[in-house]
């Protein structure tokens, strides 16, 4: 059975409107397919890992085709339990505002802690990296507070999206579906772009199980 994560990468709760967007988007599963079980993992809980200097020894270890041992070994096993919960869903949902022009970095923080190779890659020194994720697909929901396509350099730059969806494809998810709302807050008409941003939420979730 298709399993659906979402990954909420906002810490604004109720406040916060890629939350709501992606709300919208997993009722709409819901609704479509009441039997689809759908998991939200709100990385802001504590449960996230750190990647530290343990883990980066874990994982440079790993690469010369050595095992970790003592705190290095701890960090490596948390990073392939918090990478098994991810990989066990085959349709992701990413709710992601944009900070300071990128993500959050608690969305950076979960990245590094899985990006492990034998997990999301493989690496070989002629060919290069190759994506491990297979048959999995991504919904990504964008939020920008100020940052609008066309509106000039004063009002930021997206280093948000091309950042999400470089990792996706890296990792081997090709497919990804994108909702965008921006900019929610520093403009005359917030209210038109929400709605449009929630419509276009509820059209992709009728199809994104297919």
């Amino acid at each position: 059975m298709t399993k659906v994560l979402h990954l909420s990468a906002s810490p604004r709760g109720p406040r916060s409107e890629s939350l709501a967007i992606a709300t919208t988007f997993l009722d709409t599963i819901r609704d479509v397919s009441p039997s689809t079980p759908i998991e939200t993992y709100d990385l802001w809980d504590g449960t996230l890992p750190p990647f530290g200097p343990d883990a980066a020894a874990a994982k440079m270890a790993v690469f010369a085709g050595e095992q970790p041992q003592g705190a290095a070994a701890d960090a490596w096993n948390a990073a392939i339990a918090t990478f098994r919960r991810f990989d066990a869903a085959d349709r992701y949902v990413f709710s992601v505002p944009m900070w300071n022009a990128g993500i959050p970095y608690i969305l950076k923080q979960f990245i590094d802690v899985i990006s492990q190779p034998g997990l999301v890659f493989g690496f070989d020194p002629a060919q290069g990296y190759r994506g491990l994720l297979r048959g999995k697909r991504a919904a990504v929901i964008y939020t920008s507070a100020v940052y609008g396509p066309g509106r000039g350099p004063a009002f930021g730059a997206d280093f948000q999206a091309p950042y999400v969806e470089g990792w996706l494809r890296w990792a081997g998810v090709d497919d990804i579906r994108t909702v965008h709302f921006r900019p929610d807050l520093a403009t005359a008409d917030a209210d038109t772009g929400r709605r449009v941003a929630h419509a276009q939420a509820r059209d992709l979730a009728k199809e994104f199980l297919s």
